[in-house]
């Protein structure tokens, strides 16, 4: 996921990879999806009847169940679906009443299933598995071949298996269409106060998927951290790929602007924005590859 932040925390150094550590990440994430779903198949015929009233109170799950519910079925999204920045549904999203995921709100909008994530508003999530209320946590992925099951997962709790079938399949069809077999060229991610993403990581994913080297996992960086302006620079990636500010002034953003990096943008040639459509692990990352796609096809 891409850290829409003002800054961000590094869990590990530059000059120190810790693979170890990355797979123990990789492991016990891939494990909360297996688990989420295994207790989904566990519960599922209690659930004779799909849930008629279902809360999303993630980002994510609110594009995910924008896409796969029933008419009527969905009832609230979250206020961040409205956020053009983050949520690549802002169109659809308007048509829902909106939630901040706290729990006495969404209480009193009867829903038979919440949808949430695995970190956030988790007072909240206690709070109503405690009067009763089914949620379902729906966690974080980390590559992209860990969509469909994230669009099954999703599927099964709203009772809409077929249709998270057939979009699962699809979404595995046109990625393998954008998949780049010949050699990498190289790319960076770079954000206010200097924050990137390397290995371990979806945007890492992307990057690979249609042919590039990501300099901050070749500068050692596993999952997030910053990346100081002066290693970006001599590195000289072929592709700078940054984000959109958001309205007003913040001084984690001035970095974005800093004569060295328009220099590299310059001599780069080639620069592109990681919003929306890179946040979650959703079908419409496929635009974010297609994006990028080009972007590697340009440099040759």
């Amino acid at each position: 996921m891409v850290n829409r932040a003002r800054g961000g925390r590094s869990c590990q150094t530059l000059a120190r990879p810790l693979p170890d550590a990355l797979q123990t990440v990789k492991c016990g994430l891939r494990a909360a999806v297996n688990a989420a779903f295994s207790m989904l198949c566990t519960l599922s015929p209690a659930w004779a009847e799909p849930p008629s009233r279902v809360v999303s109170m993630n980002l994510c799950t609110d594009q995910l169940a924008m896409m796969l519910a029933a008419p009527g079925q969905l009832v609230s999204v979250s206020h961040l679906a409205t956020d053009p920045l983050v949520s690549s549904m802002v169109d659809q999203a308007a048509a829902y009443p909106k939630n901040r995921g706290g729990a006495e709100q969404i209480f009193l909008m009867k829903p038979d299933l919440v949808l949430a994530g695995s970190y956030g508003s988790l007072a909240s999530v206690d709070l109503l598995r405690g009067l009763g209320v089914k949620v379902v946590q729906v966690p974080p992925i980390i590559s992209l071949a860990e969509v469909p099951q994230q669009i099954l997962l999703v599927g099964q709790a709203l009772g809409r298996e077929a249709e998270a079938q057939a979009l699962a399949d699809d979404f595995t069809t046109r990625l393998a269409a954008l998949a780049h077999d010949g050699p990498k060229a190289t790319a960076a991610l770079y954000y206010p106060n200097g924050y990137t993403t390397g290995t371990g990581t979806l945007a890492d994913d992307v990057l690979d998927h249609v042919g590039f080297h990501n300099i901050a996992g070749e500068a050692g960086l596993t999952g997030g951290g910053t990346l100081p302006l002066e290693r970006l620079v001599m590195a000289a990636p072929q592709v700078v790929v940054t984000s959109t500010p958001y309205p007003g002034a913040s001084r984690s953003e001035e970095i974005l602007v800093h004569p060295a990096l328009e220099v590299l943008r310059q001599s780069a040639g080639i620069t592109t924005t990681s919003d929306a459509d890179w946040v979650c692990g959703t079908p419409h990352i496929l635009r974010a590859l297609g994006e990028m796609k080009k972007a590697r096809e340009a440099l040759e």
